[in-house]
């Protein structure tokens, strides 16, 4: 498998930096050895600091360099192809740390600054963190992290916080709960690259309040956060969004009458579920677990609920379609026979595309037959929300600030993205990318 970190393990690097500009299209390589590979992390922000100068014998390899450096290992044109995918998508780059010891592979996507470098905070960036085994390939690792970082950027947009977006992939064997040493480096990190973060796919919840027990306060949403599951509050901001995309087609945000496929019940769709069904819906569910379902079924009894398998759900004829798991679950092949008249959720990249364009292009099939969708980033922006308030304040932070946040931004922005989309003559989707580029872009 083809790898940016087969050239740092084999010339005893730490440290991996790309960076564009997109203004000048000028890209800047950087490859350091920064740290000795016996280092115990265990000791970060204790014994020395991000910034602390970490070995003799420091390596620093510039832009030259690095490219002859991947040329020694037959990996030039891999390298030409992250540097393309990130072109493509505009992205400010990557920052990859090695930890020999572990096998740990770090990288962070960032997407852009520009909404977080004046913000007085460490953290000019914001996005989970999620971990890969390593049989999955790092290729697609890298254009799913691209993906999610600049939605990150859009979401932080959506959310109107004064963050860049980002999200950080890691490659590594189950995390060790117990073990300093690796919790310390994943701490080290994520405070090199500047972002706040919280645990997401693989990644146990409760690592964030290890990391902010021993060593940093850039991790949040742990199971001793004041704020509790941001599952819960990402639900009722996606809720509320899709009760004005219903009140900008029927002039009413009431769902009563309606018939509702949510897919998947996990720690935002049974939350979703719960919504939908408080009013006089009829509801399609499915979940990979049956047995999530029925005991969905069995807690909400006298309603209408019918359970169809995971591969049925799109098949189904409903109002709306709900995604609430897996992304790239709608296509260039599934779109002619969706039998839906929205498809708005929280799940994460709903469309499967690998880059802006390849959204708008499906969003605009999908108008074609008539059905409302909105990039689901712009409504399930709660969950950043939530990290926002736990990092800037603490314990401190209230869940009462987070609903009136909520509140006062999600569907007021879902109902102003409906409308100039539907001035300007255009999908919400891509409406949505329009404002993104307009404030980070300045287009």
């Amino acid at each position: 498998m083809q790898s940016l970190f087969t050239p740092l393990k084999a010339e005893g690097l730490t440290t991996l930096k790309i960076r564009y500009n997109w203004k000048t299209d000028e890209v800047r390589l950087f490859a350091a050895k920064e740290w000795e590979k016996d280092l115990d992390f265990s000791n970060y922000n204790n014994d020395y600091y991000a910034e602390s100068i970490l070995t003799e014998n420091a390596v620093f390899l510039n832009t030259k360099d690095v490219k002859e450096l991947f040329a020694r290992h037959d990996l030039a044109d891999y390298l030409e192809e992250v540097i393309g995918l990130i072109r493509k998508g505009k992205h400010f780059g990557m920052e990859c740390y090695f930890n020999e010891k572990y096998n740990i592979r770090f990288m962070c996507n960032q997407h852009s600054r520009k909404l977080g470098v004046n913000n007085k905070l460490h953290a000019t960036l914001a996005g989970g963190i999620r971990r890969h085994g390593f049989e999955d390939s790092e290729i697609e690792v890298i254009i799913d992290g691209l993906n999610l970082g600049r939605a990150m950027s859009f979401k932080n947009v959506a959310a109107e916080l004064s963050f860049g977006g980002c999200k950080t992939t890691v490659h590594m064997d189950p995390l060790d709960l117990n073990n300093l040493d690796m919790l310390g480096f994943l701490a080290y990190a994520i405070d090199k690259s500047r972002t706040m973060t919280g645990p997401d796919m693989n990644f146990p919840t409760a690592m964030a309040d290890v990391i902010n027990e021993h060593f940093s306060m850039q991790y949040t949403s742990g199971p001793k956060s004041p704020l509790g599951e941001t599952g819960i509050p990402t639900a009722y901001g996606a809720y509320l969004g899709l009760k004005q995309a219903v009140k900008f087609v029927t002039g009413s945000e009431s769902l009563d009458g309606m018939s509702i496929a949510v897919q998947g019940l996990g720690a935002v769709g049974w939350y979703m579920a719960g919504h939908l069904v408080s009013e006089d819906t009829k509801l399609i569910i499915t979940d990979v677990n049956e047995e999530i379902a029925k005991k969905f079924i069995s807690e909400n009894p006298n309603k209408s609920i019918t359970y169809v398998k995971p591969d049925e759900i799109l098949d189904v004829e409903a109002d709306i379609l709900c995604p609430c798991a897996i992304g790239g679950i709608i296509h260039e092949g599934n779109i002619p026979n969706l039998k839906f008249k929205y498809v708005f959720g929280p799940a994460n990249n709903t469309l499967r595309a690998s880059s802006q364009e390849e959204e708008i292009k499906l969003a605009n099939l999908l108008a074609d037959r008539g059905i409302l969708f909105q990039t689901e980033w712009w409504h399930n922006s709660a969950g950043v929300m939530c990290g926002a308030e736990e990092y800037l304040n603490g314990k401190n932070a209230k869940y009462e600030n987070v609903i009136k946040k909520i509140e006062n931004t999600i569907p007021r922005k879902t109902w102003d993205n409906l409308t100039r989309a539907k001035e300007l003559g255009i999908t919400p989707a891509e409406c949505v990318y329009l404002t993104c580029q307009e404030t980070i872009y300045g287009e």
